[in-house]
């Protein structure tokens, strides 16, 4: 089925979901109605996510690994890291995916490590990828689990960017998120908050505008691993049209200052102590040449050109998903800041 079809039949389908107090008693009356609008609610949901093992990072901390950097088909979706940690009094979620399915996939995975329930989720920010499976542990655990965000994320949420995001989602993998709604976050948290599991506490970074105005990052104190959404990438070309590169600088030297000695864990890509420097450099060189092409008036394309290559710049060019159709606009969002910072 194609992509169009599947979705005019959808659409026929959702309206199954409406049902005022007469459609309701007809069901009631006619089983075999009853038992088709069950079929449909089935139909219109996408296909379940393939079970991917967690990775154990610490004492307390896991993370199911997303292969790929960007949506498809293929994927259904699973393109950023789902992380969770285990704690005396529950398990708390560190971003949760991309759609209800991979967050049912999550809540799979974590069954074979414990089976405390999960007690909170944080958001790290109000790209989809990181929020969109909110659902399935609302459904899973319920609708008063604590779902923690900055104030900024959780309004982007409830507003246009939630819905376009889960369109987007839908467009991209062909449907496959579908069933996925929008749950936002309930609880605002803010630079400094920390949070006491009994063995384990969790404390919150925000240091201004990086990948977006509202990066949360959280530090599992005990385990010394910081989970840092996409204020780094490792091995990855990270979306920047909200973000800032200087800024980006700066929320690394914070964090570094901050919390020494980490395990960085973003929300793209392995975790590791050198993930820091390999964006530090990327966006340090990025900086200088969009910096450079803007003071000399000559345009994107000369600090393109130039940061292209440079060896910080050029030696990340194999090793790094979508850099062929994405390193270009990274330059030249680089560009545009620095002109508009003159």
């Amino acid at each position: 089925m194609t992509a169009a079809s599947f979705d005019v039949q959808r659409r026929r389908l959702l309206g199954w979901g409406v049902l005022g107090a007469g459609s309701a008693a007809a069901l009631a009356a006619f089983p075999q109605i009853a038992a088709f609008a069950a079929d449909a609610a089935d139909f219109i949901r996408g296909p379940k996510v393939p079970d991917v093992a967690p990775t154990r990072l610490g004492p307390h901390t896991y993370v199911i690994y997303a292969a790929d950097g960007f949506p498809t088909e293929a994927n259904k979706g699973m393109m950023s890291n789902v992380t969770f940690v285990v704690t005396q009094k529950g398990v708390v979620i560190l971003d949760s995916g991309a759609s209800v399915q991979i967050g049912e996939m999550a809540i799979r995975q974590i069954k074979t490590v414990t089976d405390k329930p999960v007690i909170a989720v944080f958001n790290s920010h109000y790209h989809g990828d990181h929020w969109l499976g909110n659902d399935a542990f609302v459904t899973a655990y319920g609708k008063d689990l604590p779902i923690y965000a900055m104030e900024h994320t959780r309004k982007e949420i409830l507003g246009n960017t939630g819905t376009e995001w889960e369109q987007a989602m839908l467009k991209w993998t062909n449907q496959s998120t579908a069933g996925t709604r929008i749950v936002a976050p309930n609880t605002d948290v803010k630079h400094g908050d920390t949070f006491d599991y009994g063995d384990v506490t969790i404390r919150l970074h925000h240091y201004g505008t990086a990948h977006t105005p509202s990066d949360l990052c959280m530090e599992v104190v005990q385990d010394k691993v910081t989970y840092v959404g996409d204020v780094m990438m490792n091995r990855r070309i990270a979306n920047m049209d909200e973000g800032s590169f200087p800024g980006s600088l700066a929320y690394m030297d914070a964090l570094e200052k901050n919390i020494p000695g980490s395990n960085w864990l973003p929300g793209h890509g392995h975790a590791g102590r050198e993930v820091m420097a390999w964006q530090r450099e990327l966006f340090t060189a990025i900086w200088e040449h969009a910096q450079k092409a803007a003071r000399d008036m000559a345009g994107p394309d000369a600090a393109i050109a130039a940061a292209k290559a440079d060896p910080r710049v050029a030696s990340k060019a194999k090793e790094t998903l979508g850099w062929d159709n994405n390193i270009g606009k990274y330059i030249s969002l680089a560009y545009l800041e620095a002109e508009q910072k003159g």
